[in-house]
């Protein structure tokens, strides 16, 4: 017999829909650099291996990002999925910054070595963040249905 799987509307406590809300922002006002004034910085980050134009990338990137902010902001019913897409997505977007650090290339103020190594490290708690304020971690519940005799 087939296991269903429920989707429950998790709980989240002020505190995670401050961030959720925050994170949201951050992402739209992120896609929107994206689109505009800081448009040849994210060029910088796109790696050399990926087969598309890299300001292709940096649009359609900054499209990305505006649709899951929005969705994290104005769509709290959906706060799981949208968590769970822009977990996925920072994920994506970390060889991107790999690739700032290995090419030593300059961007939005990372100009050393230490600064580009330091901004590695951030993208795990992005992952983190969209992860813990839209509870997509603990929101799936799994329910049995009982084996027939």
């Amino acid at each position: 017999m087939d296991r269903e799987f429920e989707e429950t509307v998790s709980e989240t406590s002020r505190a995670q829909d401050a961030a959720r809300i925050a994170l949201g922002l951050m992402l739209m006002f992120a896609g929107t650099s994206h689109l505009t004034f800081a448009r040849k910085p994210f060029k910088k980050q796109v790696p050399r291996w990926v087969p598309l134009d890299p300001d292709t990338v940096v649009l359609q990137s900054g499209v990305v990002e505006i649709s899951l902010g929005a969705a994290l902001v104005f769509l709290p019913r959906q706060k799981v999925v949208a968590g769970r897409i822009a977990g996925a997505f920072f994920t994506a977007i970390f060889p991107g910054n790999i690739a700032q650090y290995q090419h030593r290339r300059n961007a939005f103020g990372l100009d050393t070595d230490a600064k580009r190594l330091a901004r590695l490290f951030f993208q795990p708690l992005l992952v983190g963040w969209a992860l813990w304020s839209t509870s997509a971690l603990r929101s799936k519940r799994r329910k049995e249905l009982p084996l027939p005799r």
